[in-house]
């Protein structure tokens, strides 16, 4: 693995920490609500949001 990729991995963990820290019943409550969606609007979902990684990925780059 390069180390771009691991840093990248090290940035959403931290990402996701603040939120699991600052806001814990905000994330409750929105794992509760994802769990009441249908599979294909979330793989639509993750889709879009891998779309939208990769393209930021090439402005930024």
């Amino acid at each position: 693995m390069s180390v771009d990729l691991i840093a990248a991995l090290c940035l959403v963990l931290v990402l996701e920490g603040l939120l699991l820290f600052a806001a814990p019943g905000l994330w409750k409550r929105a794992v509760a609500q994802l769990l009441d969606r249908p599979d294909a609007s979330l793989r639509i979902a993750g889709a879009v949001m891998v779309g939208l990684g990769l393209i930021s990925l090439q402005l930024v780059r």
